[in-house]
């Protein structure tokens, strides 16, 4: 579990997030929503000291995130950045990054690593990718890397910086059901996502933010049965029931 109390943080002395409080339970997709700039990534950054903590305190497994050490937090917590640098390495080699915060010095590889990689890159569909190398890859295969990596780090938290991004519709509905598979395997799981039918489709708990402030937490029937969205994105939000239950969409 994740608690978040009071939060103000930032980036370059600027405070992006403002007074804070939430709970983000294990077992769950929560999926954070909420228009551009209003800190949403910010929030992620924060969970991993990428952004100074100004004010409050975060918490995993009721422990401060400035008690753990580098590698201490990166056994607790794999991040996939919305955006980054693509190294001029293979798709195996990459994806065994996740594992260095598991190595002693001097840091070798061990079986065991080797073993999670291989099933990592399996679960993930790019096992015949292994050989090829990141930068020459689509952005969506290598979108499926990065995802690959994390997965590797094999951590109770994952967080997910628009991790559909380059992802054609088919992987893109492959990848938030992993996502509800790593919950229901007892995994904390928190998404940042843009498009709203899929934030309520999948979420667990919806976390709606507006100008660096949690607007409200609940499941997307609550949230959505508040109006709020509506308000917030200027738009109407509908939905219908269906025999597979709610189908969102915009009108």
């Amino acid at each position: 579990m994740i608690k978040i109390q009071n939060v103000c943080a930032g980036y370059f002395g600027k405070e992006v997030l403002h007074s804070l409080d939430l709970n983000v339970e294990s077992g769950k997709v929560t999926v954070i929503i909420g228009p551009n700039g209003c800190g949403k990534s910010t929030l992620l950054k924060t969970l991993i000291r990428l952004n100074p903590l100004m004010s409050g305190a975060i918490l995993v497994d009721d422990h401060p995130i400035g008690k753990y050490s580098s590698s201490g937090l990166a056994q607790k917590i794999a991040y996939i950045s919305q955006s980054r640098k693509t190294p001029d390495i293979t798709v195996s080699r990459m994806v065994l990054h996740g594992r260095v915060p598991y190595l002693k010095y001097p840091r070798r590889y061990r079986e065991e690593d080797f073993k999670i990689v291989d099933q990592t890159m399996e679960r993930v569909g790019i096992k015949d990718l292994s050989n090829e190398n990141v930068s020459e890859l689509s952005g969506g295969m290598q979108q499926k890397v990065y995802i690959a990596m994390a997965l590797a780090q094999n951590t109770p938290v994952i967080l997910m910086d628009e991790p559909t991004v380059f992802l054609d519709i088919s992987h893109q509905l492959k990848m938030l059901n992993m996502a509800k598979e790593l919950a229901n395997e007892g995994k904390t799981v928190v998404m940042v996502l843009h498009d709203l039918t899929q934030a309520f489709s999948y979420a667990d708990e919806i976390v709606l933010m507006s100008d660096g402030r949690c607007l409200m937490q609940g499941t997307p029937e609550n949230v959505y049965n508040s109006g709020k969205i509506n308000e917030i994105f200027n738009i109407e939000f509908c939905r219908m029931s269906t025999s597979d239950g709610w189908k969102y969409f915009y009108k």
